[in-house]
């Protein structure tokens, strides 16, 4: 066991953690959330570059690794989608539309939420290529990161971290009385922007990341005997 499988088993443990505690309905237990996301992105890039540079790099690594990164993407997409769909989750008296989710992106546009297709795509992605994957490498060939991949990876850290904030920043603003200031407003619209573009920039890399995949490794795997 070295240091960087020991960082990524405990991001690994992480997980169910920073699922678990954008659901709490207090400031500090969701900027707690917020702060552990941001370790675990920290330290996905630091075990890497550890293993890379230390020479460590080892077959538990190559194996823990990539389902640390599935593990996280999910603990935060649910968290994500089920905060900010467009409805809030309580049932709304009979006759009565139910109150958007203050938990929505706010953006000079409008209220953005987190539709369920783009859940489905992101994850969906990430099946298809683990797939593609461990298919390629019983026929013998090896798919290396491309530079859209590695993007997409940015923003979605940027996506998901802009969305962990704002559940903290906005349930403090709700618990100190600020939702009726200016710089409030000026804030959550610089915010719901950042999560917006970046979520946009996230799903646009995800299917032309799997679609320069295809395309780059497709006519070798097809070639290669399995």
């Amino acid at each position: 066991m070295n240091l960087p499988n020991a960082i990524t088993i405990g991001r690994i443990a992480l997980t169910p953690l920073i699922a678990w505690l954008p659901f709490a309905p207090t400031w500090s237990a969701r900027l707690a959330g917020f702060a552990l996301f941001l370790f675990a992105a920290i330290t996905d890039w630091w075990d890497g570059h550890l293993a890379r540079t230390r020479n460590l790099v080892t077959d538990l690594g190559r194996l823990l690794d990539p389902l640390a990164d599935k593990l996280l993407l999910v603990a935060t997409l649910v968290p994500m989608y089920m905060l900010q769909q467009h409805y809030t989750l309580i049932a709304p008296l009979e006759g009565v539309l139910p109150e958007p989710s203050p938990l929505l992106f706010v953006t000079p546009f409008g209220r953005i939420s987190l539709p369920g297709w783009i859940v489905a795509v992101v994850i969906g992605r990430e099946v298809v290529m683990t797939v593609f994957r461990q298919l390629a490498a019983r026929r013998g060939l090896v798919i290396s990161a491309i530079g859209p991949a590695k993007w997409k990876t940015t923003f979605q850290s940027i996506w998901t971290g802009a969305a962990f904030f704002w559940f903290f920043a906005r349930t403090l603003a709700d618990a100190k009385g600020w939702l009726a200031l200016g710089w409030w407003n000026s804030f959550a619209h610089f915010n719901g922007l950042v999560g917006t573009i970046s979520m946009v920039g996230a799903v646009g890399l995800t299917l032309w990341s799997l679609v320069l995949y295809f395309t780059r490794y497709g006519p070798a795997f097809l070639k290669a005997r399995a």
